[in-house]
């Protein structure tokens, strides 16, 4: 045998492990992951994020937030179908399949691949800040548009009008803080979507994950940041209330509850839980000092990843 030729070693390193580091099979068993081979996908998958340009993450953010219309849509022919909640809540997740497995920019996905870079130092608070503020924009415009080609196109047939109507009217009526609770769970599960997709290795397995966690955040009458955008600006633009009136009793407390429940109840217990906090075998990366992962700089993206 040529003494170029790869070793047994070289070949299996080839299959299990990516091109940026992160394992493709698991180490002990190759069908699963362990707790920290799923924290180095998420490490490995952030870290192309937060390298994406303004444009890139802004019209990502539209095209998901656009795609959340079919969600909210969904909704509203689901309660216009049946009155029984758990088959109204059947098309819940199309939007949501859409988006994942399209890697589309989602906020509520975004409170654990980028948090993770910035807990292990290889992003600073700033540059997650950035994310969060270009997505979450990105996702309000396109559910904006979404909700106004339906509340002015003439989309909907008069039943299933009133049912959307109806998603916003109920927001309104629930209370801010069960709003925000309700939030809570929602983000957990949300993030936790993202945790269990990096430990998946099929479309498929993808596929039901992802349709039964969203189904489940609607037949629990759970509440998620873009939809209830969706879902509240669909009632502005009919007239059944003003934007200010939706933002601080529907919207905000929403945002604040998906927001800690994605954070601290999934992205901090996991990473918690971990032993190895960075992708070892990407030798390029290098954590930033505590004053670049508190303030940034302007030569961050260069201090975390050379070419």
């Amino acid at each position: 045998m040529s003494s170029d030729s790869p070793s047994e070693e070289d070949i299996r390193k080839s299959i299990d492990q990516a091109k940026s580091g992160a394992p493709a099979a698991g180490r002990a068993v190759r069908q699963r992951f362990s707790t920290d081979e799923i924290f180095q996908r998420v490490v490995a998958s952030a870290d192309e994020e937060v390298e994406a340009t303004d444009r890139e993450l802004l019209l990502s953010g539209v095209a998901a937030g656009f795609a959340i219309t079919l969600t909210f849509l969904g909704s509203a022919v689901g309660a216009a179908v049946s009155s029984n909640e758990f088959l109204a809540a059947i098309l819940y997740p199309i939007g949501f399949i859409y988006i994942i497995l399209g890697r589309y920019q989602l906020y509520t996905e975004n409170t654990l691949p980028p948090v993770a870079l910035v807990l292990t130092h290889l992003a600073s608070i700033p540059k997650l800040l950035r994310i969060w503020s270009i997505v979450l924009l990105g996702n309000i415009l396109g559910a904006g548009l979404g909700a106004f080609v339906l509340a002015q196109g003439n989309v909907l047939e008069p039943e299933t009008a009133r049912m959307a109507t109806n998603l916003g009217k109920h927001g309104l009526s629930v209370g801010w803080w069960a709003l925000f609770y309700k939030a809570v769970f929602a983000g957990w599960l949300v993030a936790g979507v993202v945790w269990l997709d990096h430990a998946a290795r099929d479309t498929i397995t993808r596929f039901v994950l992802i349709y039964v966690i969203f189904y489940t955040i609607s037949a629990g009458n759970l509440y998620h940041i873009v939809v209830t955008g969706c879902e509240a600006l669909y009632y502005v633009f009919i007239g059944g209330a003003t934007l200010s009136a939706v933002f601080t009793e529907f919207w905000l407390p929403v945002f604040l509850g998906n927001t800690i429940g994605g954070v601290f109840l999934v992205t901090l217990v996991n990473y918690g839980q971990t032993q190895e906090r960075h992708v070892p075998t990407q030798e390029s990366w290098s954590r930033l000092g505590t004053r670049e992962w508190f303030l940034g700089t302007s030569s961050e993206g260069n201090s975390e990843v050379e070419d």
